[in-house]
C-alpha cells in the first residue's frame, strides 16, 4: 500500500495532463474560429443531401426552403452553433472522455460505420503492430551492440557503429520508407509495397498482415536503431568506468557478471525512458510512414482527416488517443523505475 498510493497520484497528475491537452485543443479550435466553420460545413453538408428527398415531396419551393431553415436551425442546435465555442468547451471535453463524438462526415470503418469511437479504435491494433515490433527489434539489438561497443572503444567496430548511428539518426523514416519500396517491392519483388492484405488475401490472415508489415517495421528500426545503440553505448559506457564496477573487477567476478548486474542494471531506467518515450514519440511521428505503405493506423487516418474535407472529430478522437498513449507510457516508466533501480522508492 506505501507503494499504491504514490503512483495513484503520479496517475492522477497525468490524467492531469490529458485533460490540460484536450482543453487547449478544443480552445485553439474554438479560438481560431476553426471549429465554427467545421460545423457549419457539416451542416451545409447535412442540408445539400436533405434537399433532394425533401424535393420529391415538397413541391412548393417556398415551403421547401422553409422546411430547409427549420432544419437548418435544428442542426446548428444540435452542433452547438447557436451558442459561443468557450459555451461548448465542457461539453466537448466531456464527450472526447467518453470517446462519444458522433458520426464522421467522410470517413468510415471496414464494416462501413460513421461512429468516430468504431473508426479510431479499429485503427489502434495496426498502429501498435508497427511501432511495439520495432521497438522491441530495435531494444534487443541496441542493448547488445551498444553494450558490446562500450566494451571496446575506439575499435574498428565501435568506429562503424558510431558512423551508422550517426547516419541512422539523420535519416528521414519517410525517404527510408519510399527507398525500402523501391528496392524490396519493384527491384527486388519480394515484398509488397503498402497495403495490409494481399490481393486476394493469404489463407491465413495474421500472417498476410505480419508479411505487409515487414517494410514498415523495416523503415522504422533503420532510423531507431541508430541512435538507440549510441545511447546505449555512452551509458554503459560512462558506468562502466565508475568505482562500484572497478570494485567487483577487484573481487573477481566474472565479465559477464559484471556487466548484467553492475553496468546493465543500473543504466536500464535511462535507457527503458528512451526507449517508451521514443516509442510514443514515433507514434506522433507515424502520419508519413503509414501513408506511405498505406498502412490503416492512426496515422493514416490522421492524414485522411486532414486532407479534403477536415473531419473535426476525427481529428480530436486521434489527438485524445496519441495523448492517451503518452500518459500509459509515463505511468509504465514510473512503474518500471521501481523495479529497474532500487535505489527509486516513491514516498507519498
Amino acid at each position: 500500500m506505501s507503494l499504491l498510493r504514490p503512483i495513484l497520484l503520479r496517475a492522477a497528475a497525468l490524467f492531469g495532463v490529458l485533460l490540460a491537452v484536450l482543453i487547449l485543443l478544443v480552445v485553439s479550435l474554438g479560438a481560431t474560429g476553426v471549429s465554427d466553420k467545421l460545423l457549419a460545413a457539416i451542416v451545409s453538408e447535412d442540408i445539400r443531401a436533405l434537399r433532394p428527398a425533401l424535393s420529391q415531396t415538397i413541391r412548393d419551393p417556398v415551403e421547401l426552403e422553409r422546411t430547409l431553415a427549420a432544419r437548418r436551425k435544428e442542426l446548428e442546435s444540435f452542433y452547438g452553433l447557436d451558442k459561443a465555442w468557450y459555451e461548448r468547451m465542457p461539453d466537448t471535453v466531456m464527450r472526447v472522455l467518453r470517446m462519444d463524438l458522433g458520426n464522421a462526415r467522410t470517413l468510415r470503418s471496414t464494416s462501413g460505420s460513421t461512429e468516430i469511437s468504431e473508426i479510431v479504435w479499429e485503427r489502434v491494433p495496426p498502429t501498435l503492430l508497427i511501432f511495439l515490433s520495432s521497438m522491441v527489434i530495435t531494444a534487443g539489438v541496441g542493448l547488445v551492440l551498444g553494450a558490446r561497443m562500450a566494451t571496446k572503444v575506439g575499435s574498428r567496430v565501435d568506429r562503424v557503429l558510431s558512423y551508422f548511428s550517426a547516419i541512422s539518426f539523420a535519416m528521414p523514416a519517410w525517404w527510408i520508407g519510399i527507398l525500402a519500396i523501391l528496392i524490396f517491392a519493384y527491384k527486388l519483388g519480394i515484398l509488397p509495397s503498402g497495403g495490409m492484405y494481399s490481393s486476394p488475401p493469404l489463407a491465413i490472415r495474421p500472417l498476410d498482415v505480419m508479411y505487409h508489415a515487414l517494410l514498415p517495421v523495416i523503415s522504422l528500426v533503420l532510423v531507431s536503431i541508430g541512435p538507440t545503440i549510441y545511447s546505449v553505448r555512452t551509458m554503459t559506457m560512462t558506468i562502466a568506468q565508475e568505482d562500484h564496477v572497478a570494485m567487483a573487477r577487484a573481487k573477481g567476478m566474472p565479465e559477464g557478471v559484471i556487466a548484467r548486474r553492475h553496468v546493465l542494471r543500473v543504466a536500464a531506467p535511462p535507457i527503458v525512458t528512451g526507449l517508451i518515450l521514443g516509442l510514443t514519440g514515433a507514434l506522433g511521428g507515424s502520419i508519413l510512414i503509414e501513408t506511405i505503405f498505406k498502412w490503416r493506423g492512426m496515422g493514416g487516418l490522421y492524414y485522411e482527416a486532414l486532407t479534403g474535407s477536415p473531419d473535426e472529430g476525427v481529428i480530436i478522437a486521434l489527438t485524445f488517443i496519441f495523448t492517451l498513449m503518452y500518459v500509459v507510457s509515463r505511468l509504465i516508466l514510473e512503474v518500471l523505475y521501481v523495479f529497474l533501480d532500487p535505489r527509486v522508492r516513491y514516498t507519498a
